[in-house]
């Protein structure tokens, strides 16, 4: 027990669960964006004028190269916090080791997706369904470490652990058949989901774990918290579906409503040479 509460001291923290939720949800949210966009987009005969596809191009690029620096800003974190380790008993020093292995192992992976979606991007020999295939491997591996990061752990802490590994997996599986099949809006908003509900559970895992309030800590042996932790997960992937619907709405709304602008300048633009030459005939 005394070993698990001195690893929590060195890894476990609230800001470094708060922090890949927040990030995790942020992805989520902008891929159900840009998705939505596109598939508007392409129902729009001129959306043209608005979107391009070169712009989406820049745009997946962009997202490969934050990616590569968010996976390059934790792996120089993770050397950073590595030197804490010293600190402790050999043993302990020891198992401390290999958790920041399994981190290490997520990042390099994710790394892996950003550089395969800037080199699908930018050469048009490869296929860009090599992006979703990278990040299936990717969601795959955070998935199985997580399932196998929960040593010494209490009951409601494996279980919360749990539920995340679940999701995860749930989104890599979701992205490996988006990468046998054509482009399908339904498979890439399920992926979002997927992917949202495990950056908000990451934030549900953080307050858990680590209250902000002493006095409302959770009894991490108690097997109801683990039945009500079900409910919040439930509830939680119900509110990813309602985040995308109005996400949806928004959108469609926005670029319809950008459309309508366009065409009444453009046909103000006509009339006024129109009647321009009305006015010379009559004179």
């Amino acid at each position: 027990m005394q070993v698990c509460i001195i690893i929590f001291k060195v890894l476990g923290d609230f800001p470094g669960h708060i922090l890949p939720g927040v990030l995790f949800f942020i992805v989520a949210l902008w891929w159900s964006i840009k998705n939505i966009l596109k598939h508007v987009c392409k129902q729009q005969k001129r959306s043209s004028f608005l979107f391009t596809k070169e712009f989406f191009f820049r745009v997946e690029i962009l997202e490969g190269i934050v990616f590569v620096g968010m996976s390059t800003v934790g792996i120089i974190g993770l050397y950073l916090v590595l030197g804490k380790r010293n600190q402790l008993p050999d043993k302990e020093s020891q198992f401390v080791l290999v958790l920041h292995w399994h981190h290490l192992a997520i990042y390099v992976f994710f790394a892996m997706l950003g550089v395969t979606k800037i080199l699908c991007f930018t050469i048009s020999s490869l296929p860009v369904s090599l992006v979703k295939l990278m990040l299936s491997n990717a969601f795959f591996v955070d998935a199985f470490i997580f399932y196998n990061h929960t040593y010494g752990r209490t009951m409601v802490d494996t279980f919360g652990h749990q539920l995340l590994s679940f999701a995860i997996f749930l989104a890599g599986l979701v992205a490996f058949i988006e990468s046998l099949t054509k482009s399908n809006l339904i498979l890439k908003l399920l992926r979002s989901s997927f992917t949202m509900l495990h950056g908000m559970w990451f934030l549900q895992v953080a307050f858990i774990l680590y209250p902000q309030n002493r006095d409302h800590m959770w009894d991490l042996s108690d097997h109801s918290n683990v039945m009500f932790l079900v409910s919040c997960f439930s509830f939680y992937y119900a509110l990813t579906y309602v985040i995308i619907g109005i996400n949806y709405a928004l959108i469609t709304w926005l670029v319809k409503w950008r459309l309508s602008k366009l065409c009444n300048s453009e046909t103000q633009l006509l009339k006024n040479p129109e009647q321009q030459e009305e006015s010379e005939n009559e004179m």
